[in-house]
């Protein structure tokens, strides 16, 4: 998993309460065996329309937004299904932090462990984010993990909470199996014991 430390990136705003993960990313694409590849299909049905073409009402696809690797939106982000491929096709599509009111637990959860940082941050901040976005042309904001702070060069700074632990492993890059490969001596000669008592019976 690639650390998060501090990250300055262009702001893509999606002013929308509730967002579910079937929109995030529709069913029908759960059927890949890979982790990768799923930002292409990141938010399809809005993104495109029922011919398959680029949907030029949506967010997304105005050219100002190309390249956006922090989504501010709204409260209650990831609500729904617990699947995985949610964060998947957000990281795959280039999103290391997301920025809202709030988060559904499990959604935060499975962002985490996949290197994205998800920011709770007030609905005022929230919606200020969101207008400069909308209205400044390549409006960036930076993410700072390390200071746990959210800010850009306008003048706005604010603080975030975290958990020491996820913020831990975000720093350093850890998902699940990097935390158990931590304990790699430890595991190997715990086998080697096992391995022996069991010869033993």
């Amino acid at each position: 998993m690639e650390p998060f430390r501090t990250h300055k990136g262009i702001v893509a705003p999606l002013d929308r309460p509730n967002v579910d993960t079937d929109q995030i990313i529709p069913k029908q694409f759960l059927k890949r065996i890979e982790r990768t590849g799923f930002g292409e299909y990141l938010f399809y049905d809005w993104r495109f329309t029922a011919s398959g073409q680029p949907n030029p009402s949506f967010i997304l696809n105005e050219p100002k937004f190309q390249g956006a690797s922090i989504l501010v939106t709204g409260r209650n982000f990831g609500c729904g299904s617990s699947r995985e491929h949610a964060p998947w096709a957000l990281l795959d599509y280039g999103f290391r932090s997301i920025i809202a009111p709030s988060f559904a637990d499990i959604f935060a959860t499975n962002c985490l462990k996949n290197g994205i940082l998800p920011v709770t941050l007030s609905e005022d901040t929230v919606a200020t984010l969101i207008q400069r976005a909308t209205e400044v042309p390549d409006y960036r904001a930076t993410v700072d993990l390390q200071q746990r702070q959210v800010f850009d060069e306008s003048g706005l700074r604010t603080s975030f909470e975290i958990a020491d632990f996820s913020r831990y492993c975000l720093l350093e890059g850890l998902d699940d199996i990097g935390l158990s490969l931590k304990h790699l001596n430890e595991i190997e000669a715990y086998e080697q014991r096992r391995d022996a008592w069991r010869v033993r019976l």
